[in-house]
């Protein structure tokens, strides 16, 4: 697909995410990936060691099929300029979701202002997977700010690095692999068998993460945070997390915020006092600021492309 072509695809379907958002389960690619997956992984076998094998086979063969689905779409459409311009449209916007992030962070934001704190851990429940039920006030809100950073790149930088690299079908490759390791990329039942989908999405998110971290400290400007403890923190702390991404731009942000991000038995990013919803807030705002240079980032590579034939 050509980069100019490309470019309008994305800048479409980034401003169909910020104007409506999700399109409703039926009719997202991400869901279909998903129920794809758990299909799939119904033929699963039950011996550890055999599951290792099927796993790997599942992490590196699902994502690569739908890539080259994605592709063999476009290429169906390449002689009809405004149908490859709508297939490309359709397929890469779930693969980025801006809105739906900011619309999370809201909903634990406006829950713990107005004191209700049971629907702060029902919000909660649509941005991680932490289980919220015995999460007191400031760990809701830690909870929140962490998330609000560290999907910042799995749900914007990283999709969009790949669809500026490899074209659609690279951001569609990259999704399916994070779902697969949203689905299975966890210890406990699944340990074996997404031990291969937790670990290629490590490797795809080595670069977005630590450009995450880079973007939020730039942002920290704009928004009037302090940029250089955000720096000292990220260099401290970003790797006291058992993911070797996560922490980067988890850190990055406490430090902007000036606030200790702790997670008991796992990890403590920062200093200062536990968060409240104002630090949501905050957070949001750093990320929609890191979120517009991202951008400009993709359409500064694919401009390049461009012009370099």
């Amino acid at each position: 697909m050509a980069p100019d072509l490309l470019a309008a695809a994305l800048a479409i379907a980034l401003g169909l995410d910020l104007a409506l958002g999700e399109p409703p389960n039926a009719l997202h690619p991400v869901a279909w990936i998903g129920r794809l997956a758990s299909l799939v992984l119904r033929a699963a076998p039950r011996r550890p060691a055999a599951q290792l094998g099927f796993g790997a086979v599942v992490a590196l063969g699902l994502p690569l099929a739908c890539a080259a689905a994605a592709a063999a779409l476009i290429g169906a459409a390449a002689r009809w300029p405004v149908a490859q311009l709508a297939v490309a449209i359709a397929l890469v916007k779930p693969s980025f979701a801006l809105r739906a992030l900011g619309e999370a962070g809201e909903r634990v934001r406006g829950a713990l202002a107005a004191g209700d704190l049971p629907g702060a851990r029902r919000g909660l429940a649509s941005l991680c997977s932490r289980d919220p039920a015995a999460l007191d006030e400031p760990q809701l809100a830690a909870a929140a700010v962490e998330s609000l950073a560290e999907n910042a790149s799995d749900s914007f930088v990283a999709p969009l690095l790949y669809c500026a690299l490899f074209g659609v079908p690279g951001a569609v490759c990259y999704r399916a692999v994070n779902t697969l390791d949203a689905m299975i990329g966890y210890r406990g039942r699944y340990e074996y068998l997404g031990k291969a989908a937790a670990r290629l999405d490590d490797a795809l998110n080595l670069v977005p993460a630590r450009l995450t971290a880079a973007l939020l400290l730039v942002a920290a400007i704009p928004t009037g945070h302090d940029a250089g403890r955000g720096w000292r923190t990220l260099v401290r702390d970003g790797g006291r997390t058992a993911s070797p991404n996560a922490g980067r731009p988890m850190a990055a942000m406490a430090g902007l915020l000036g606030v200790t991000l702790d997670k008991p038995g796992h990890y403590r990013l920062g200093d200062g006092p536990a968060p409240g919803d104002a630090a949501i807030a905050a957070a949001w705002s750093v990320v929609a600021v890191a979120a517009v240079l991202a951008a400009g980032l993709a359409f500064a590579a694919l401009g390049a492309r461009h012009a370099l034939g």
